[in-house]
C-alpha cells in the first residue's frame, strides 16, 4: 500500500467513516435538557462522556506533538468529576475543542513530512504516529457508539433519527 493510501485510510478511520458513526452524528441536535442527565445504570452523563472523549483525544494528540507533555493521572484526569455539570455553552465548547483536536491529529497524519511508522522521538516503547492514530480512532469509535446507545436508552434521538 502506498503512503497516500495509508494516510487516507487513517483519516477515514479518524473521521468515523465506514463502520463507525461519526462524532458529529452522535452529538447532533442533542437535547440540551439531557446533557447532564445520568442514564439508568450508568455512572456518568452524556456530557461527561463527550468531555472524556475530548480529554483522551487531547492527551493522545499532545503525546504525539509535545515532547514535554505529561499525561494526566488515570483515571481521574480523564473524566470530569461525577457531580460536574455544564450548560449548553460548555457542551458546545467541548464539542468544538474535540473537533479542533481531531482536525489537528488529522493534519499530523496527512502531513507527508511525518513518518507514520518511525517511533516518536520522545515516545515510549517505539510508539509511532500510526499507533496513536489507531488508538485514537478506536477509543473514539467505542465511546461514540456508547453515546449513541445512551441516546437511545434516554429517548434523546428525536423523531428524525432513523
Amino acid at each position: 500500500m502506498d503512503d497516500k493510501a495509508l494516510r487516507r485510510h487513517l483519516i477515514n478511520l479518524l473521521q468515523g467513516r465506514g463502520a463507525h458513526m461519526p462524532f458529529e452524528d452522535a452529538v447532533a441536535d442533542f437535547p440540551p435538557d439531557m446533557i447532564n442527565t445520568q442514564p439508568p445504570n450508568v455512572p456518568y452523563t452524556p456530557w461527561h462522556l463527550v468531555e472524556h472523549l475530548r480529554i483522551a483525544q487531547w492527551d493522545i494528540l499532545e503525546y504525539v506533538r509535545n515532547p514535554d507533555y505529561e499525561s494526566p493521572p488515570w483515571p481521574e484526569g480523564y473524566w470530569p468529576a461525577r457531580d460536574a455539570q455544564t450548560d449548553v455553552e460548555g457542551w458546545n465548547a467541548t464539542i468544538a475543542m474535540f473537533q479542533r483536536d481531531l482536525g489537528d491529529m488529522q493534519a499530523i497524519v496527512e502531513d507527508p513530512a511525518n513518518d507514520l511508522l518511525t517511533p516518536i522521538p520522545h515516545g515510549y516503547d517505539g510508539h509511532t504516529i500510526m499507533r496513536e492514530a489507531l488508538i485514537l480512532a478506536d477509543h473514539n469509535a467505542y465511546h461514540v457508539g456508547e453515546l449513541a446507545i445512551l441516546r437511545q436508552v434516554m429517548g434523546a434521538w428525536g423523531k428524525s433519527h432513523r
